[in-house]
């Protein structure tokens, strides 16, 4: 049994837990607010700021994990290097999530460094740069935060007027102390996939089938799974994804995201060292282990000799429409029970406008009809409603 320290408590640290849980692991749950959802399944939990590098500290020295297993990017991670010294296993490692949790790092390593094709971009640390660098980009361009989440301070800019709102929407939604964005060329691409990719201590790295998503505001509202993409651009998505996880090292699974464009062919966008949000939909048993069992496992040395495709998958979250501190109410759960679906509530103890409180995952044969599945996720999500 290992003892595993989880920084950062949402539903994706949740089914990581159960995960562990499910292979005799020990787990102390951290986040900054009490009640989060893998609180709820873990063996301990603390509430505090990662942010705040010497009361991580303490949390480490108290616990004396085995394994330190980042959830989110609001983390003081310049000190995961002193953990990784002590002798205390990062995952993926401490260069992968330092690396990661920063736009500014993964975008520079990716193109400057491993020569990945990417969107043009430039940084701003001001508004006035923000506005130089627009004039060269082009309009439209996308507005991002160096350090955020699901989409959070994430605007797609059409004219210079909609620049201000652009920098002030990127700053209140940026994560941890950085007041830095990226700006970036606007890519006309058809499509855009997550490839989960899991590289393991003694074994090839692997790749998930290609996920689909749609995202709204920048956050992840449905995906699928197989996503539709030629042999080749899949070659290609699978050869950049190989030479930028090998590139941070280190053994787990990385959310790596690619538009996709039938002119231009494939483009690096963002890479997360977890479980990724739309890699939700695997927990429609759409292969052989979801996307938790298969970080888990990598974290663990546990050897992974293949992933299988089982099903075609679809999922689609349950959003709420208040914002409230009283713990959350739900009506129409009875009414997405359905064949071949599922469905999760995440067990978040408030709500705010938009925020993710569940998800709906459904499945059918590998030669089922994914679009009629896509929107039979959305369809029961429909039902569900919070107050």
């Amino acid at each position: 049994m290992k003892k595993i320290l989880l920084l950062g408590s949402g539903e994706l640290g949740k089914e990581f837990v159960i995960a562990a849980q499910r292979l005799g692991q020990y787990v102390v749950a951290c986040d900054s607010y009490a009640g989060a959802p893998a609180m709820q399944v873990a063996d301990e939990f603390e509430v505090f700021s990662m942010l705040d590098g010497d009361r991580l500290q303490e949390v480490v020295a108290k616990h004396k994990p085995d394994i330190i297993v980042p959830e989110i990017e609001a983390i003081r991670t310049e000190r995961l290097y002193d953990f990784e010294k002590e002798g205390i296993q990062v995952t993926p490692s401490a260069r992968a999530v330092n690396f990661t949790m920063n736009r500014k790092a993964i975008r520079d390593l990716a193109a400057k460094e491993l020569g990945l094709k990417t969107a043009k971009y430039f940084y701003a640390k001001s508004f006035d740069e923000l506005k130089a660098h627009a004039e060269v980009i082009g309009f439209p361009c996308v507005v991002k935060p160096l350090m955020s989440s699901s989409g959070k301070g994430q605007s797609l800019v059409k004219t210079a007027d909609d620049l201000q709102h652009a920098w002030e929407y990127a700053m209140g939604g940026s994560r941890g102390d950085i007041a830095e964005v990226i700006i970036e060329e606007f890519i006309h691409f058809d499509s855009e996939i997550t490839l989960l990719t899991v590289t393991q201590k003694n074994g090839p790295t692997l790749f998930c089938p290609p996920i689909g998503h749609v995202q709204k505001g920048g956050d992840y509202r449905e995906s699928f799974q197989p996503a539709a993409i030629t042999p080749e651009h899949l070659a290609e998505a699978q050869r950049m994804a190989d030479k930028v996880t090998a590139a941070l090292t280190g053994a787990g699974i990385w959310g790596v995201e690619f538009f996709l464009s039938h002119e231009n062919g494939v483009y690096f966008s963002e890479l997360s060292p977890r479980p990724h949000d739309t890699g939700m939909v695997t927990l429609a048993g759409t292969q052989n282990f979801n996307e938790f069992e298969l970080h888990l496992r990598a974290v663990l040395g546990l050897p992974i000799p293949c992933i299988k495709p089982l099903r075609i998958g679809a999922s689609a979250v349950i959003l709420s429409p208040i914002a409230s501190q009283e713990p959350p109410h739900y009506k129409g759960i009875e009414l997405t029970c359905e064949e071949d679906a599922d469905i999760r509530i995440f067990g978040k103890p408030t709500t705010r406008v938009n925020r993710r409180m569940g998800v709906v995952v459904c499945n059918d044969a590998l030669d089922g009809d994914l679009e009629a599945l896509r929107d039979k996720a959305k369809r029961l999500a429909s039902y569900v409603e919070v107050y």
